[in-house]
């Protein structure tokens, strides 16, 4: 299918654009008519730049404020087309988007509409040209494609056809259904959006807050779906106006451009495939199609980077935290700690990977280790959505996890659910045995989530990255009180919520989150949550063990007692212990915070009962309140 993007979509110049388009793999752009306002070039320039770096010009636009107007302004707009049919001549774009009318001039009149547009697609005629009219959300009084479709129709003309944009009829809760019943070849462009679901006004959600399909929560595979149907063969474009996107390097957006729409393909293709008892159906378009999505069944590892004095200093405080060492690898300084089911890993082997992100955020997680049934087949759609393999140097009878890199530079490995719960370390590391392993052990049983510090510009990668390549899922997004500022959160998880993983970005430069991220990078692991079956009986001995947690205001509680129908022995109990809690319809969660250790990292103690599926985001600022007040 051939992919474009519009140039408003990015950040830079216009020949910045292109070239980080090109880089991404695109096939083509719909240049914004600003972006060639400001460009020091001509038409003829520009369609050479583009065809040089392996691109065609699909689409110019916007044309605006064109039908159902009075005669006067009509015919002035009918010359201002031909000057931009001037430019689409010189610079190859074959066609012009023209927007629904948002002038106070124009008139509620579907038939005059009609004539008008016809006139411009005769005009667009005579030089090889076509039209597509697009209804805009806000437009006067044409808002919904069906509106534009039954103008479109009205004007009977071959160089007039439709676009259709999924944020304009999601926005407004219309239903694609109908699309399908559009004839293919009157469907002359497509355009995509995501956005997350807002409480404003229409123009300012679609100026400001649109997103790449994935990273919102329209149901964009559900519309494209529509358009399929239809027999569309057109071009699979992009149009985001997004603020945060406007500052974000054009590189990285242009990448999560191209996986946006890779993924969007793939889910399609999968919906519209036929099921086994049903004979297969001709599409109209080849869609990407690449290994499903892997079904991942929980953490095996998390890995830390460090030097040779840190490795001893965080050996410490695993072993405060009631974990063992239990192996040193076979050919590199990394040594093993586990509890339950938890293998934590510090690895300060000189001239590594993970020495290299100590040198440049420290003490640090710098990767995690995922278990599934075929690492190669998820290393494989990993790659084919625009992430980067890695491969680690491997040793003598060692194994070779694939490895891939994620959005801000650490590494996840995909580990195969055929080794078990140990094959890995047997394998890897020489194991020894702990008399005192009994004695030492907290109750820590599984890592319940990770929780990740992003930048403001990484949160909208990140989404799109766990859904597309690690196939999670987004929950719903959170906005949480720090003292000073707002923190953006954000669960993804798979759906036996075996690997769940939390998004965290800061709206301040002020929060502890934000100062972290100055230490750490962006996409850094900033806490660990992990299960425990009593919450009391683990904290009391971790205390015993030299755990430090962080204290919680008394009001707390009172609080609570006000807030939750809590029994007056289990309210004592939190009050003592330090424990938070949070309590939905489907049941309870327990949690405690560590104090920080070097780099902002901390640990996090949580038991859940019964079904409860998020993660105490309420108690959040209670923690934050308290580190601020340390």
């Amino acid at each position: 299918m051939h992919r474009s993007i519009a140039t408003v979509s990015l950040s830079g110049t216009l020949r910045q654009k292109l070239e980080a388009v090109s880089a991404a793999g695109f096939d083509g752009i719909e240049l914004f008519e600003a972006d060639f306002v400001n460009f020091k070039g001509s038409a003829d320039e520009l369609g050479r730049i583009t065809a040089d770096l392996g691109l065609s010009i699909d689409l110019y636009q916007p044309f605006r404020d064109f039908e159902a107007m009075p005669e006067a302004q009509f015919r002035r707009s009918l010359e201002r087309a031909e000057r931009k049919f001037d430019l689409m001549e010189a610079m190859g774009a074959p066609t012009m988007l023209c927007c629904s009318n948002t002038s106070p001039l124009a008139v509620d009149d579907p038939a005059l509409a009609a004539a008008q547009l016809h006139e411009l697609a005769e005009r667009a005629a005579r030089r090889n040209l076509r039209v597509g009219f697009e209804a805009l959300a806000w437009g006067r009084f044409t808002s919904l494609y069906g509106q534009a479709w039954n103008i479109v129709r009205e004007a009977d003309h071959p160089n007039l056809g439709l676009i259709l944009d999924s944020f304009h009829t999601l926005s407004l809760k219309d239903d694609p259904a109908g699309i399908a019943a559009i004839p293919g070849d009157k469907i002359f462009f497509l355009q995509m959006a995501d956005a997350p679901l807002l409480s404003m006004d229409v123009l300012q959600w679609a100026r400001h807050h649109r997103a790449f399909p994935g990273q919102g929560d329209f149901d964009v595979i559900g519309f494209f779906e529509q358009v399929l149907r239809a027999g569309y063969t057109g071009p699979l474009s992009l149009e985001i106006f997004n603020d945060v996107f406007r500052e974000t390097p054009n590189r990285r957006t242009a990448v999560d451009a191209m996986r946006s729409l890779l993924y969007l393909e793939s889910e399609a293709q999968r919906r519209l495939a036929p099921a086994a008892d049903e004979p297969a159906r001709a599409q109209s378009v080849e869609l990407f199609s690449p290994p499903a999505a892997p079904e991942l069944s929980g953490l095996s590892f998390i890995e830390f980077a460090a030097d040779e004095a840190s490795a001893l200093v965080l050996g410490t405080l695993f072993g405060q935290l009631g974990f063992r060492r239990v192996g040193r690898h076979r050919s590199k300084a990394v040594v093993l700690y586990r509890q339950g089911e938890i293998n934590l890993i510090v690895n300060a082997q000189p001239d590594s990977f993970a020495r290299s992100r100590f040198e440049a955020h420290g003490t640090s997680v710098c990767a995690l280790g995922v278990r599934c049934a075929d690492p190669l087949a998820a290393v494989d759609r990993a790659t084919a959505m625009r992430s980067q393999r890695h491969d680690s140097p491997v040793g003598p009878d060692e194994l070779s996890v694939p490895a891939i890199v994620a959005p801000g530079g650490n590494l996840i490995h995909f580990v195969s659910e055929a080794l078990g719960a140990n094959g890995l370390y047997e394998a890897d590391f020489v194991l020894e045995e702990d008399a005192s392993a009994a004695a030492a052990d907290a109750g820590l049983t599984q890592i319940d989530h990770v929780a990740l510090g992003l930048a403001v510009d990484q949160l909208d990668t990140w989404v799109l990255f766990t859904r597309a390549v690690l196939g999670l899922e987004p929950g719903e997004s959170l906005e949480l009180a720090d003292p000073f500022g707002l923190i953006r959160s954000r669960g993804v998880a798979n759906a036996d919520r075996s690997v769940r993983l939390v998004l965290n970005v800061s709206l301040s430069q002020r929060t502890r989150t934000a100062r972290t991220l100055s230490v750490t990078g962006g996409g850094a692991v900033h806490h660990i949550a992990m299960r425990c079956d009593d919450i009391f009986d683990s904290v009391a001995r971790l205390r015993t063990a030299g755990t430090r947690f962080v204290p919680i205001s008394d009001n707390y509680y009172d609080d609570l007692a006000t807030r939750i129908d809590l029994d007056a022995a289990l309210l004592a109990r939190l009050r003592e212990a330090g424990v938070l809690f949070d309590r939905s319809p489907a049941g309870d969660y327990l949690h405690i915070y560590t104090e920080n250790i070097e780099g902002g990292l901390f640990f996090e103690l949580a038991q859940r009962t019964a079904g409860y599926d998020a993660y105490g985001a309420l108690n959040a600022p209670a923690r934050m309140a308290s580190q601020a007040q340390a």
